[in-house]
């Protein structure tokens, strides 16, 4: 591990953590465990897309074959930065191997959090352009009553093959797990067998789940809460710029809040550390091939 200390600043951490942060912030997203992931240049990537297949015809033995052709296209994928302070007493940071356990262990959610929840449309993207989220799609309800849950579910389906694609996914917020352990069959038992390890449900209708607590926007009563997508995830695309930018301070004055109530925090005053983690990640999707599951 590379000597960190106080008077480190604006440092690329070695690939190897590096490698392991953006691990955990993979692993710790519902988004992108189930999409697929391409390396991003910080100038952007072009992404070949085909929104239209040619057409094969029954022909006759000597038949003039018929021409049809696909129609291509191309989308843009942008890097836009994610970025968290996290500041530290001077005491934790003695020693390295608490600082960057601590790094590993707080970074990757945070990140993770704020991606998915803008995905999901719970915090607002960082471009109308070059980025997409799924808060437009189709909406399903998988409300428990008269066995919704696995008919809404059944709905996801048929309107994402309706769309040309095939459900192999569903991303879920913690509400949404619960309406899944929920659900019961006329004779009460669960349709949805979770797993006797952890409790919790690995697949839906052949398709894997994954959860994330970001994975939740709240409806404005008496709307609908959105608990989880489902989705052909095949039909979507993650980036990352490689390297997790860490800068380390404890001269600097930081301002915590906003208005009224924001404050500040003086590192030097106060025997303090900050650490800013950065992360550059783009997101491009068919949202036609992904529904909204709502519980309601």
């Amino acid at each position: 591990m590379a000597d960190i200390n106080r008077t480190t600043n604006n440092m690329a951490l070695p690939s190897d953590i590096s490698s392991e942060i953006i691990q955990k912030t993979q692993e710790e997203s519902a988004v992108m465990r189930l999409s697929r992931k391409v390396e991003l240049p910080g100038r952007g990537l072009t992404i070949p897309v085909i929104t239209g297949d040619p057409t094969a015809e029954w022909v006759a033995e000597t038949g003039v074959k018929p021409v049809s052709n696909g129609t291509p296209g191309t989308k843009l994928m942008q890097a836009f930065k994610i970025a968290v302070i996290e500041t530290f007493s001077k005491e934790f940071t003695r020693d390295a191997d608490a600082l960057y356990e601590a790094m590993v262990q707080r970074l990757p959610g945070a990140l993770a959090l704020t991606f998915d929840k803008t995905i999901i449309g719970a915090t607002s993207a960082p471009s109308q352009t070059n980025f997409d989220t799924l808060a437009g799609c189709t909406q399903v309800s998988i409300a428990n009553a008269n066995n919704g849950t696995y008919l809404g579910l059944v709905t996801a389906d048929s309107n994402i093959a309706q769309a040309g694609g095939l459900m192999n996914g569903v991303a879920m917020g913690a509400q949404g797990r619960s309406l899944l352990l929920s659900a019961v069959d006329t004779t009460g038992r669960p349709i949805f067998m979770p797993s006797a390890n952890d409790g919790i449900v690995g697949r839906v209708l052949g398709s894997d789940v994954y959860f994330n607590r970001g994975l939740y926007v709240a409806g404005t009563s008496p709307a609908a809460n959105i608990v989880g997508i489902a989705g052909d995830w095949s039909k979507a695309i993650f980036g990352t710029v490689a390297g997790v930018e860490i800068s380390f301070t404890d001269t600097a004055s930081l301002t915590v809040g906003s208005g009224e109530s924001a404050s500040t925090i003086n590192l030097w005053q106060q025997n303090m550390v900050a650490v800013r983690a950065e992360i550059e990640v783009g997101f491009r999707a068919d949202t036609a091939c992904f529904n909204l599951l709502k519980d309601a």
